[in-house]
């Protein structure tokens, strides 16, 4: 942890301990909730993560920990910025301000109306209407704007609630990339629609049998060296990651039975997830360090194998021949071009975590625009399935056929409303930008890759993301792997090169 002997830091250190275990055990709460748990059990879950989210918040908040950090404030400005020991005293401060900021009422209640919003979701979901869930989404609103209020903001309460997940981006910045993306994607997703050049996914678009699924995906996840001899692969609704330690990671993902991409690329989605956090260090385990940065951080690890890596012709022509093994008659005649042209399809479609890389942020673009209307007051609750479906429409040339298709597809807005979206986009342009910069660093990593090898750029991000934990922001995080703070030219760059070529486009970036 650096070479400082404070005793201040070694008090904080050991402060930290409990809230780390804490958090840990409401992790293992939430994972079974959502892999194992009957649904009859919803209520008492909820129970238990308010008592668990209570707990880490009466020890975030204590005059101890004040303490603690007022006789480490009169060191800090003799600790270099970058070590370990400076870093550990500002993410502390910053969950410590966070969380005082917010009443444990608040918190309390958050946790319960969580575990209730989530099975009002799901019924809706089951039935297929969005009038069920009006009532306990407007709850998840209410305590959305609650938050906001508590944490206090500047331009917008939606920043906020983006500042708890992405630290330092305000909604006004991300108004801006935004239309960056919208005046970039929306033209092309036309001229895409219009060209007429034959791009099918038909091939996809068979039978394959569930457990073949499920082993070939593991395959593939192992493929790209996550440990999954270190963690859990489980089904669930909704796919996601989670860790308790580095050693103890565990991925999700679920199955169509006449679809090969949610299972296989959800799995490399959550894998990419599970690099992040089992290159988390060790000995940032139980002190302020320990975590991923950001929701966007995360996600640029997510989309950096899911479809970077995972879409890529030479990890197609790598896997093929085992998917191939695996699906004999689904691939008959089907070449490995056939199989990368399939998997890069672009097709308008109703579902975020199964849309393609081109329309993929305009389904965030969505999202991202109803949350600001309703926190601003423009929308109302009761008309968000006709705004959704409208703005499908516009941005993709779509309109969902059913709410479970449109409105009612996230998790999301059941464990809060705001602020937890944008994270996806920030990914999308993030991954571009930290693999630009890899290829860059390693410029022998294609003809790695060509081979097979995906290690080294796991050794990259290992070196210039997972390494830091929480030491910085994401932008100072990109500006010290990239040279750079976020932006879209290395994204643009990578969908205008790959899609100009799969469709025949000239594409102006």
């Amino acid at each position: 942890m650096g070479d400082a002997n404070s005793v201040n830091i070694a008090r904080l250190k050991e402060y930290w301990t409990e809230i780390d275990d804490l958090s840990s055990i409401g992790m293992v709460l939430y994972w079974d909730k959502q892999t194992k748990m009957p649904k009859s059990g919803a209520v008492a879950r909820g129970e238990h993560l308010s008592t668990i989210s209570s707990l880490i918040h009466k020890r975030m908040t204590s005059p101890e920990l004040a303490k603690i950090l007022e006789d480490l404030g009169k060191e800090e400005a003799h600790l270099e910025f970058d070590s370990d020991e400076a870093g550990m005293i500002r993410a502390a401060r910053r969950k410590y301000e966070e969380a005082t900021r917010l009443p444990e009422k608040l918190i309390k209640e958050k946790a319960i109306t969580a575990s209730q919003v989530y099975m009002s979701w799901l019924k809706a979901r089951e039935e297929n209407n969005y009038q069920l869930y009006i009532p306990d989404l407007k709850k998840s609103v209410d305590l959305g704007r609650k938050t906001a209020e508590a944490l206090g903001y500047s331009d917008h309460p939606l920043t906020a609630l983006i500042d708890q997940h992405e630290p330092g981006f305000a909604t006004t910045e991300l108004d801006v990339l935004f239309q960056e993306i919208r005046e970039f994607l929306v033209p092309l997703v036309k001229n895409i629609t219009l060209s007429g050049e034959a791009v099918s996914d038909q091939v996809l678009l068979q039978y394959y049998e569930p457990d073949l699924q499920w082993r070939l995906s593991q395959a593939a996840v192992r493929t790209i060296n996550f440990k999954l001899d270190q963690g859990r692969s489980d089904k669930s609704v909704h796919p996601f990651s989670i860790y308790f330690t580095p050693d103890d990671v565990r991925i999700t993902s679920r199955i169509k039975e006449n679809d090969f991409r949610p299972c296989f690329f959800g799995f490399l989605h959550e894998a990419g997830h599970g690099q992040y956090l089992q290159g988390l260090p060790t000995a940032f385990r139980r002190t302020p360090l320990m975590g991923g940065i950001s929701s966007g951080m995360h996600e640029s690890q997510s989309r950096l194998w899911e479809n970077i890596i995972g879409r890529s012709r030479f990890f197609t022509d790598n896997i093929y021949p085992v998917i191939r093994a695996f699906f004999p008659q689904q691939t008959k005649g089907v070449s490995a071009d056939d199989w990368y042209k399939a998997v890069n399809a672009v097709k308008p479609s109703y579902i975020r975590v199964e849309a393609d890389e081109v329309t993929y942020n305009l389904h965030i673009m969505v999202r991202f625009e109803i949350e600001k209307g309703v926190l601003e007051g423009k929308y109302r609750v009761e008309d968000l399935e006709e705004i959704w479906n409208a703005k499908f429409k516009e941005y993709l040339g779509i309109t969902p056929p059913n709410p479970k298709l449109g409105i009612l597809q996230d998790i999301h807005w059941s464990g809060g409303f705001g602020g937890g979206f944008q994270g996806y986009t920030i990914g999308n342009i993030a991954a571009a930008q930290l693999y630009d910069q890899a290829l860059e660093d390693q410029p022998d990593m294609l003809n790695e890759f060509i081979k097979g090898d995906y290690s080294s750029l796991l050794t990259w991000t290992r070196r210039n993301l997972h390494d830091y934990g929480l030491k910085y922001t994401p932008q100072q995080l990109l500006e010290k792997s990239t040279g750079e703070k976020l932006n879209t030219k290395a994204y643009f760059k990578y969908i205008s090169n790959k899609y100009s070529d799969l469709y025949g486009l000239k594409i102006n970036q």
